[in-house]
């Protein structure tokens, strides 16, 4: 039943209703529930790390990390798509379904969420394969879109990992590696944008960003794949080589210029001596480890 989940329940009584607070009031208990939100999510780690290093083991071998949900859920999931490539120099590696499609994105269509068949067919047209890493994304840990795209996967031999703001859900117990973090009630009670969508945005930054981490798209913690499309991001990959190799700015910018304004291999020129296209072949065989390359010729 919706009603029994935490994440619909009114907020603990006591003290004055939300209505009644002053603005500073307001924001200051708004604030004080986002602090519990990361102590909430700390329970889940071992359940987090798990899923992170099975959806690794498939995207070495060229799978992929797809997220499917539905409202807020699902533009989550979307976000957090759409922001790896720019910052690991990826394309195509990390996608975001959301119920009702990309529409659903400005315009809300909360009606999608109930049609499980959909959450499969979104799936099917993609192709997901045994390769893939499907995540299924609801706070309430029921949403039949996303249970139809997880049943799909399942068939299909992807793993399924189902991240959900409630416990004991069926979205938990339908999915490979099932991440639950109760967060319990909501400041405006039932409006999961807030402390679930808050929750939710930290395990999907983790389930990216560490297996990008995993995947050699990180030297230290320099973004060593950005891509420097603009004048900031050509200032920051400048300051990328030079943090990692010691190099000056002029000895930075020309190995940068050698390589496509590719911070990877320029580093790797740097600091091993390689030609570009040397070191352009290192990191292949490497499998995209600069540190790796250096170790290797060091």
């Amino acid at each position: 039943m919706l009603d029994a989940l935490g994440t619909e329940a009114s907020s603990t009584p006591g003290g004055p209703e939300i209505d009644q607070l002053s603005v500073a009031d307001l924001i200051a208990r708004m604030n004080e529930r986002d602090a519990t939100i990361a102590t909430c999510v700390r329970s889940a780690l071992p359940a987090i790390a798990a899923a992170v290093s099975a959806a690794t083991d498939r995207m070495r071998d060229g799978g992929r990390l797809i997220y499917v949900g539905a409202g807020t859920s699902g533009r989550l999931g979307v976000l957090d798509a759409s922001e790896v490539p720019p910052t690991f120099g990826v394309d195509g590696v990390v996608v975001g379904i959301i119920a009702g499609g990309p529409d659903a994105l400005r315009d809300a269509a909360e009606g999608a969420e109930d049609d499980a068949e959909a959450g499969a067919a979104d799936l099917a047209v993609i192709d997901v394969g045994p390769l893939d890493t499907v995540v299924g994304i609801a706070s309430s840990g029921r949403t039949p879109y996303v249970l139809g795209a997880l049943e799909h996967a399942a068939e299909r031999g992807a793993l399924t990992i189902g991240v959900a703001c409630n416990q004991g859900t069926p979205l938990g117990r339908a999915a490979m590696h099932g991440i639950e973090v109760p967060v319990g009630p909501e400041i405006v009670s039932g409006s999961t944008r807030l402390g679930a969508g808050t929750a939710t945005k930290m395990v999907l930054n983790m389930i990216s960003t560490a297996t990008m981490v995993q995947l050699g798209k990180t030297y230290g913690s320099l973004m060593v794949d950005m891509r420097a499309s603009n004048a900031k991001l050509r200032h920051r990959a400048v300051r990328i080589v030079t943090e990692a190799t010691g190099a000056d700015d002029a000895a930075a910018v020309e190995a940068l210029d050698a390589s496509g304004w590719h911070a990877k291999p320029a580093i790797a020129t740097i600091l091993t001596g390689l030609s570009p296209a040397e070191a352009s072949q290192a990191l292949e065989r490497a499998g995209g480890r600069l540190r790796t390359v250096i170790e290797e010729r060091g």
